[in-house]
Order: structure tokens, then C-alpha cells, then sequence
């Protein structure tokens, strides 16, 4: 009687489970690649918002900006450099000194 209880006839096929286990590793493999080149994006761009092609509502989550300074900034693109900001009186001196390190201009 025990040794029914513990012998099911479906038992799986050697072949099957290392295929499955194959299919499983490939997929961890490919999903750490995924994660490892995002890391690295991120890393790369710093958080920083590139203000020649942000859009008006990643310009707004910059402290202190609001839609009326995001509309303009899009508007006089294209930039040399995010210094362009105060350069052409986009945005106060103040303003800028509180973005300076999050803004780009690529």
C-alpha cells in the first residue's frame, strides 16, 4: 500500500524536464540582459531631462517649472547648451540655478 501512495503514473519524462529547463534558464538569461541594459541606461543619462527633446510634461516635473515656462523652453528649440535657458531670458537666473543639474542639452 505504500508503495502505491508514492508511485504515480504520471511521472515525468527525463527529456522534458531538461527542456523545460532550458527554456527556463534562456528566459532568466534574456529578462538579466533586459535588466542589466536598462540599469545602464539609467546610469548613463543620469536622470537628467535633455531639453531639446523632452516633452512639455517631463520639463513641468522639474522643480519649479510649470506649463507656461515648459511651453516656451519647447518653443525655442533648438539649444546649444542649457545655459541657452537664461541666455534667452527662458527662464530667471534663479530658476535656472534650481534645474542646472538636472537639465541637458544634447
Amino acid at each position: 500500500m505504500l508503495i502505491a501512495v508514492g508511485c504515480t503514473t504520471a511521472q515525468r519524462n527525463p527529456d522534458a524536464i531538461r527542456e523545460q529547463t532550458a527554456k527556463a534558464t534562456q528566459e532568466a538569461a534574456r529578462d538579466a540582459k533586459a535588466v542589466v541594459q536598462g540599469v545602464a541606461e539609467g546610469l548613463k543619462s543620469k536622470g537628467s531631462v535633455n531639453i531639446n527633446t523632452a516633452t512639455e510634461e517631463q520639463l513641468e516635473a522639474l522643480p519649479g517649472m510649470d506649463a507656461v515656462h515648459a511651453k516656451r523652453i519647447v518653443a525655442a528649440r533648438p539649444y546649444q547648451s542649457s545655459d541657452d535657458l537664461v541666455r534667452r531670458r527662458l527662464v530667471s537666473k534663479a530658476e535656472y540655478d534650481r534645474i542646472a543639474a538636472q537639465v541637458v542639452a544634447r
